[in-house]
């Protein structure tokens, strides 16, 4: 996850209370993109929250993975000295139903200002695959590192919250938040472990050149190092939110004709 400010808060409050006397269905399917911008988000959010493509994507991301892991192993003379370093949010854990519930608030939820109260007392499900992968690479003897930019202050809350989910290798030393970048925690990883695979939703869950760039650039990397995907660095999909969330779209510039089939 990057908890990137990318837009103003949108405090609307008549419509959100509108829109909620209508209830949530109402506030997605009915309010209009100029009364409450956040909804332009509704259908990435039913995508990543409610597709069965998304959930077969997480699942192939983890069959790649745990092929990948085994080849690493059976090369190992000590798989303890080897680390899986992965993400948490939209990686390991699901919060789609904080993002839900901002969005049928009319609150724009990637200004993040709802994201605390939610480590604190929020209940995130498990992304498909995600407790099979990693308690296999706990069974093989492997380092789990899950590195996240949730709150280091909060650090507590979201230790009970991956405990509560039956994760393994969860502690105060395996769980690196928010505080210097990822490649600085990745760095700290490598001092005593061999990094053989990095598990994210956002670029910068994978090399430092991904963090605040353009998007252009993130996309030229992305090229530059196509045979790392799937082999070492595992994506997962996210329609949620992201750098991309302003970008234009680009458009066939031609006249629309409507024919018949």
């Amino acid at each position: 996850m990057t908890m990137t400010k990318t837009r103003p808060i949108a405090a609307l409050g008549a419509c959100a209370a509108a829109l909620l006397l209508a209830g949530p269905l109402a506030a997605q399917e009915t309010a209009s993109a100029t009364d409450c911008p956040v909804t332009e988000f509704a259908m990435g959010l039913r995508f990543q929250q409610q597709s069965a493509e998304v959930r077969a994507l997480q699942r192939q991301a983890y069959n790649i993975a745990t092929m990948r892991l085994d080849a690493a192993v059976q090369g190992a003379a000590d798989p303890s000295k080897l680390a899986v370093v992965t993400d948490l949010d939209e990686t390991v854990i699901d919060n789609s139903a904080l993002l839900a519930r901002d969005l049928a608030n009319c609150h724009t939820y990637d200004a993040w200002d709802t994201w605390l109260p939610w480590e604190r007392d929020g209940n995130p499900t498990l992304i498909p695959g995600a407790k099979e992968f990693l308690d296999h690479a706990n069974g093989l003897g492997v380092t789990i590192r899950y590195i996240s930019d949730r709150a280091d202050e909060q650090k507590e809350h979201t230790l009970a919250t991956l405990t509560e989910l039956g994760l393994p290798q969860v502690s105060a030393e395996s769980v690196l938040l928010l505080g210097p970048p990822k490649v600085e925690r990745r760095d700290i990883v490598s001092q005593d472990h061999q990094i053989v695979l990095l598990l994210g939703d956002t670029l910068h869950d994978f090399d430092g050149r991904f963090r605040k760039t353009p998007l252009d650039e993130q996309k030229a990397t992305v090229d530059q190092e196509a045979a790392k995907w799937g082999a070492e660095w595992i994506v997962f999909p996210n329609a949620g939110y992201g750098t991309w969330s302003e970008a234009q779209l680009t458009a066939w510039d031609a006249e629309t004709v409507i024919e018949e089939w």
